[in-house]
């Protein structure tokens, strides 16, 4: 098996149709457009739903139906949990990594594709406790930085790791590239694009629909994107907390 990527995936015709049923506004950009904009979105400290190829099958979100952020960014774990995620905000998110850097943040020995192997943050990535921190307890412990990646490093400094790979998700690992051309950062958190209780958004109607009732900042669906700022009002009269059974 090469890749999870089983799924089903869009045609230009079929995001054109569903974005344009609601209003959307976009653009359609090239790939030597789109990745580089991408990258300057998410180093700024942005929020970005990606639905892009085939949808990936199994446990784990794997950057087919993914939304992923600036793991350095210290607000991003409560962010992506408090306005996106609609639970609790100490709850850790996972790192997406460019394959050929994973020694360079985690000690891994193999790949990680499928977002299952839990590995520790190398030693010059941690920041030690003070003896004030190691005094605090509860969330205010929990919200004191283990490292330089703080969102997506667990209390005990490890992390779960998805190792992303040129061969199997060209498209995501060009973000992941492109990011890291721009910060010198290979890795960004990668969380599956729904909130609590949603199954995990399949069409270009169910991305746009999560990302207009939640607080993401921009959508990509295959080389469309789209910013929430230029969208018109949602005038949806569904709610995702009456839809599903929270978790």
């Amino acid at each position: 098996m090469t890749g999870a990527y089983l799924g089903p995936k869009f045609t230009e015709a079929g995001i054109r149709k569903d974005l344009d049923a609601y209003g959307a506004v976009y653009r359609q950009l090239p790939d030597e457009e789109l990745f580089p904009a991408v990258a300057e979105i998410l180093a700024a400290e942005n929020v970005v739903g990606m639905a892009q190829g085939r949808m990936e099958f199994g446990p784990r979100a794997l950057g087919g139906r993914s939304i992923i952020g600036d793991a350095r960014s210290p607000k991003m774990q409560s962010v992506m949990n408090l306005k996106i995620k609609y639970r609790e905000s100490f709850r850790p998110f996972a790192p997406a990594v460019l394959a050929e850097r994973v020694s360079d943040y985690f000690i891994q020995d193999r790949p990680s594709p499928y977002m299952l192997l839990v590995a520790p943050v190398v030693e010059d990535q941690r920041i030690a406790m003070t003896e004030a921190q190691e005094k605090l307890f509860g969330i205010a412990k929990l919200n004191v930085p283990r490292s330089r990646l703080p969102a997506i490093t667990h209390v005990d400094y490890s992390a779960r790791i998805q190792t992303v790979h040129k061969e199997t998700n060209p498209y995501f690992h060009r973000i992941l590239t492109e990011f890291n051309s721009k910060t010198g950062c290979g890795v960004l958190v990668n969380t599956s694009f729904n909130v609590r209780g949603e199954p995990i958004v399949m069409t270009a109607d169910d991305a746009y629909r999560c990302f207009m009732r939640t607080e993401m900042d921009y959508l990509i669906i295959d080389n469309f994107l789209l910013a929430k700022t230029d969208q018109p009002p949602w005038e949806g009269t569904d709610d995702w907390k009456e839809e599903f059974a929270l978790d």
